[in-house]
């Protein structure tokens, strides 16, 4: 297996483990699926979305050997014989590619909804917060709209985007297509930074230990890497050329490894804090005592990363 696939593969493996660990968790909290959250049942399916996702840049790198309908001259598509293997490979590399794309932003989204959810739940009883997530739903709505849109007709007639001669132009090639790159990257990133705005607010009005404020931070952290491996997917895209479709399926792992393992850190923080316990480490979770928080909750209810 090559090492493209070895890594892919792997992260699929963690990121599945975590989902399974969280359904573990919110078993225990809450007894069972039927007193499952609307999050509960979006992140299986996420997970689903990401071997589909997995199994799509495997066959795109390792079966149709990066090859789409891009990086062509003229000449070139004018003289490739449309019963060769090659034609073949680039037109089945550009149909996985258009499916790759819906996969992408459908996984993105999945678990874009997740965090706001969870934040429904975090943010409840709070002056202004939960004004802020309703405004999250129809912000993902409406973007996950568009952007789902743009890749399925983006492209018309839609098999242009496989096409090989004549040349279908670059809005017609998945590999390249600046459309589709930039009507993904631009709401993915302004998604990411109105979700991770909600929470900030719980960082400077509620008295919870430094520590504590070290792992949200850390948190915070590892969300900016998502949104930075989103850009770095599609400027990688734009300019890596004919490795372009693998580089791309690789960023594109990476980005929603990433993206799951933070949606769930939260939600197994119980059991994170239980085995840290046990080490002695439990101070990394241990909360600040007293006093009231401006948005009216006592300082020492602390607000808990876990699920309810």
């Amino acid at each position: 297996m090559a090492n493209g696939d070895t890594e892919a593969f792997t992260l699929l493996s963690l990121g599945l483990f975590f989902i399974i660990i969280r359904i573990y968790v919110r078993w225990s909290q809450v007894g069972g699926p039927l007193n499952f959250a609307v999050d509960d049942y979006l992140m299986p399916l996420a997970g689903a979305v990401f071997i589909g996702e997995t199994v799509a840049a495997h066959l795109v790198r390792s079966k149709f050997n990066g090859l789409t309908n891009s990086y062509m001259t003229d000449e070139q598509r004018a003289a490739l014989d449309p019963s060769s293997k090659e034609h073949y490979d680039r037109q089945w590399g550009s149909k996985i590619q258009v499916i790759g794309w819906s996969l992408y932003a459908m996984i993105l989204w999945l678990i874009k909804f997740c965090v706001a959810i969870y934040y429904s739940r975090l943010t409840s009883g709070l002056n202004h917060l939960p004004a802020r997530v309703r405004f999250a739903y129809i912000l993902l709505g409406v973007t996950y709209l568009v952007v789902g849109l743009t890749i399925v007709l983006g492209c018309q007639p839609m098999h242009k985007n496989w096409q090989i001669n004549p040349n279908p132009g670059n809005i017609c090639q998945p590999t390249k297509s600046t459309l589709s790159v930039l009507i993904v990257v631009i709401p993915n990133v302004i998604t990411d930074l109105y979700l991770m705005s909600i929470p900030l607010p719980l960082l400077w009005a509620v008295k919870i230990s430094i520590r504590q404020k070290i792992t949200l931070m850390a948190l915070f952290s590892s969300a900016a890497f998502i949104i930075m491996a989103g850009i770095i997917r599609a400027v990688t895209i734009l300019t890596a050329g004919p490795d372009g479709a693998v580089a791309g399926s690789q960023w594109a792992c990476r980005e929603t490894f990433v993206s799951i393992v933070v949606a769930n850190l939260p939600i197994i923080q119980p059991l994170l804090r239980k085995g840290a316990s046990k080490i002695g480490l439990s101070v990394l979770f241990s909360s600040a005592r007293g006093g009231t928080s401006s948005y009216g909750r006592r300082r020492g209810e602390s607000y808990p990363l876990a699920s309810r």
